[in-house]
C-alpha cells in the first residue's frame, strides 16, 4: 500500500492507495506551523485509527501547493516509512508534456490530476477541480497538457462578500430550492452557489469552443465541492471524487 498527500491551501486530503484504488482516505488542515515530529504524530494516530500498519506501507508520494508544508511533511513520511517520499512537481520525469508558455510554473494538483486523467481515460480531458481555487484543466489523449483556466473557489467568493458586507452574514452553501430567494440566505445560496454553477457551465464552453482537434473532451470533476456541484452543472460529464490520489499513486509507480 501507498500514502499518498494532497496538500492544498486550506485542506490536505491523506489516502492509502491500493493500486489505483484508495482503500482509506481523510481530511485535516493544510497548516505550516507543524513540526516535522508533530506530522508524524498526526499520521500514526490516523493510520493506527483505521488499524492501517506502517510496515504495509511500501512508501508515499506527495503533491503540494504548499511549498513551507512539503519539507516538513516529507520528513515525517520518511521517519514513518523508512524511505523517501517521491515529491511530485513540474520537474518530475512524468509521461505528460507542459505545453505552456512557463511550464515550471504549473501546479503539482494540476499536474497530477490531468496525469490520472489521462491515463485513466485515454482520450481529450478537462478536470474541474473545486477546491480553494477552481482550476480548469486541459490535457489530449495523446498526454499533452495544454493550459487551463483559475478561477476563485466557491467558498473563497462566499468569504469575500461576507467580509466586505456589513449586513450579509455566513450562510451554509446548500443549492438552494428556488433561484428567487424570499430569505437573506437563499438570496445568497441562489448567487454564490448557483452562479458557480453557471461560471462552471460556461467556462467549460468556451474552453470546448477552442479546444484543438475534433475531438469533444470529457469533463471529470474533482475536489472537495465537486460531488455537491455535479448535479447542478450541464458539463461535468463525471465525478471523480479521488482523482488526485489516484494521480499521486500512478506518479509514485512512474517515479519510484
Amino acid at each position: 500500500m501507498l500514502l499518498v498527500f494532497d496538500v492544498g491551501n486550506t485542506e490536505t486530503t491523506i489516502g492509502v492507495c491500493d493500486g489505483e484504488e484508495v482503500a482509506f482516505r481523510w481530511r485535516v488542515t493544510t497548516d505550516a506551523s507543524r513540526t516535522p515530529d508533530e506530522v508524524f504524530l498526526l499520521l500514526r494516530a490516523l493510520l493506527h485509527a483505521s488499524e492501517v500498519r506502517e510496515r504495509a506501507l511500501k512508501g508515499a508520494a506527495i503533491g503540494s501547493v504548499v511549498p513551507a508544508v512539503t519539507g516538513p511533511l516529507a520528513e515525517a513520511c520518511e521517519r514513518l516509512i523508512g524511505q523517501p517520499a517521491v515529491v511530485v512537481d513540474a520537474r518530475s520525469a512524468l509521461p505528460i508534456t507542459l505545453d505552456v508558455d512557463e511550464p515550471l510554473t504549473v501546479g503539482a494538483d494540476r499536474i497530477i490530476n490531468t496525469l490520472a486523467a489521462s491515463r485513466l481515460h485515454r482520450c481529450d480531458c478537462i478536470v474541474v477541480d473545486l477546491g480553494t481555487a477552481t482550476t480548469y484543466d486541459c490535457i489530449t489523449g495523446d498526454g499533452r497538457f495544454i493550459g487551463g483556466v483559475i478561477a476563485p473557489g466557491v467558498q473563497m467568493s462566499a468569504e469575500s462578500l461576507f467580509r466586505k458586507t456589513a449586513k450579509l452574514t455566513a450562510t451554509e452553501l446548500l443549492p438552494p430550492v428556488h433561484v428567487i430567494g424570499r430569505r437573506t440566505e437563499e438570496c445568497i445560496r441562489s448567487g454564490v452557489v448557483l452562479g458557480a454553477a453557471e461560471s462552471i457551465d460556461g467556462i467549460v464552453r468556451r474552453i470546448k469552443a477552442e479546444w484543438p482537434g475534433a475531438q469533444v473532451p470529457l469533463v471529470i470533476a474533482t475536489g472537495g465541492l465537486a460531488g455537491a456541484f455535479k448535479a447542478l452543472c450541464k458539463e461535468l460529464d463525471l465525478l471523480e471524487p479521488d482523482l488526485t490520489l489516484k494521480g499521486l499513486s500512478m506518479a509514485h509507480e512512474l517515479l519510484s
